[in-house]
């Protein structure tokens, strides 16, 4: 299993938006003391992206430092139905739902941190082992 993990200025806004627009699955959320994000995990069919705030400190936020933002594919089995959803939420759309020359239909949108996030049908070969 692969885990794309992110940082958010505001991870709280974040899981807000990834649920709500993207329909995510809350995982677990592990907070510090004063409710910062130190670790978050969502879920979307058989994928988890894992994220937390942007300086919060640890080895992984200081080898992070402001990189970014990253682009994310997450398999989806109707990206219209997927689409539709996110823009009722307020999702800034990239692109909409599209057919691509290599046989699937995606869409793409940007989350409130730039991260962008494609939507669709293409499932990457695995290759064995």
């Amino acid at each position: 299993m692969i885990c794309p993990t992110l940082r958010y200025r505001d991870a709280h806004a974040a899981i807000k938006q990834l649920t709500e627009a993207f329909g995510f699955t809350r995982g677990a959320v592990y907070e510090s003391e004063d409710g910062t994000v130190l670790h978050a995990e969502l879920s979307y069919g058989d994928g988890t992206v894992m994220l937390g705030t942007r300086g919060a400190g640890g080895v992984f936020d200081d080898a992070i430092g402001d990189a970014g933002p990253v682009g994310v594919y997450v398999v989806v089995e109707d990206p219209d139905a997927h689409f539709k959803r996110a823009q009722q939420a307020g999702a800034e759309v990239l692109m909409e739902p599209t057919d691509q020359d290599y046989g699937a239909r995606d869409y793409m949108a940007r989350d409130i941190e730039g991260n962008v996030w494609s939507f669709g049908t293409y499932t990457p070969v695995r290759a064995p082992g």
